[in-house]
């Protein structure tokens, strides 16, 4: 695993990297712009850098990077090629057009028209319908989410120890249901086939764990399907830290790869956290772990999962 805590892809047989120059023509600035920014969004998100996006892709960097600064004019064709490199839809990669699902447009142009201080009720409103039965859904698994080095791991041991539950941690399941190590299953046989296994995994935890503490890879929030059955069925806590503090941690342990051929790894981390915290900040709680110690963490940790079990939990 990279220090993101995402598995990233290594190099393919590739057709040779296409070498395009094309720019925008007058009038699609802004939108050669916006696909950019998806595109860079969609790569940090999966905490891959740009280098690997291109071994996946076919894609020179060069290129890459004219189209994430909104100066390439990407054909289907490559766009196509990103998108099945970054495991997403192309759909992803494209701005909306306002003909998606019909439903969902109904309810952005009502939602348009609603005054700012009515929003938060009808958020609430929402929330509470799709929330109502999740309690029993959930029961009492625990998952934790976050970059890898906020204390997703020695927490996760603590808490479960605590709780007399298991400690599960879905990459070492994957590992030993493919026999093979993250990084290996993702160069041999791709992102996407990693993030299948990674949600039969999940589904196995679930059906077989009602109580269970769960460590993920930091980017499952990647996998739009996967990251939402964890929201449903677990109590999701996002274990957070300064990025400063992530590398620091992973460092500590031994692990110098994510400065290993990248002299932009804190740029890179910020990147990838920066384009993940929106789809962190889902879970129900979240844990700044930046500056505790480890037991003042963990008690923290313990004040968090009480609320969810309904139990008082000695730390």
């Amino acid at each position: 695993m990279q220090v993101m805590d995402s598995p990233v892809a290594g190099p393919k047989t590739r057709p040779k990297p296409r070498e395009k120059s094309d720019v925008a023509p007058a009038g699609a600035d802004a939108f050669a712009a916006v696909v950019g920014g998806l595109v860079r969004s969609a790569r940090a998100k999966r905490g891959i850098t740009r280098r690997q996006l291109a071994e996946q892709s076919g894609a020179s960097e060069r290129y890459l990077a004219q189209i994430e600064s909104g100066q390439g004019n990407p054909s289907v064709t490559i766009l196509k090629d990103i998108a099945d490199a970054l495991d997403v839809p192309v759909s992803e990669l494209l701005p909306r057009t306002g003909r998606g699902n019909e439903a969902f447009d109904r309810i952005l142009t009502m939602l348009a028209s609603v005054p700012p201080s009515e929003l938060p009720a009808l958020a609430d409103l929402i929330e509470g319908r799709t929330m109502a039965d999740l309690a029993a859904e959930r029961a009492q698994r625990i998952a934790l989410i976050g970059l890898r080095g906020a204390g997703k791991t020695t927490l996760g041991k603590m808490l479960a120890q605590k709780l007399g539950a298991p400690f599960i941690e879905l990459d070492r399941l994957i590992e030993q249901d493919s026999g093979a190590r993250i990084s290996d299953l993702v160069e041999i046989a791709g992102l996407a086939t990693f993030r299948r296994c990674e949600r039969t995994c999940l589904e196995r935890v679930i059906a077989t764990h009602d109580a269970a503490v769960i460590a993920t890879a930091g980017g499952i929030v990647s996998s739009p399907e996967t990251y939402g059955l964890l929201l449903r069925r677990t109590h999701t806590v996002w274990i957070k830290a300064r990025p400063e503090e992530h590398m620091r941690r992973v460092m500590a342990q031994g692990d110098f790869r994510p400065m290993a051929h990248n002299r932009e790894a804190m740029s890179d981390l910020v990147a990838i956290l920066d384009a993940r915290s929106p789809d962190y900040a889902r879970a129900e709680a979240a844990l700044d772990t930046s500056g505790d110690a480890e037991q003042e963490s963990f008690r923290k940790l313990i004040e968090i999962v009480q609320r969810y079990l309904g139990q008082e939990v000695t730390p």
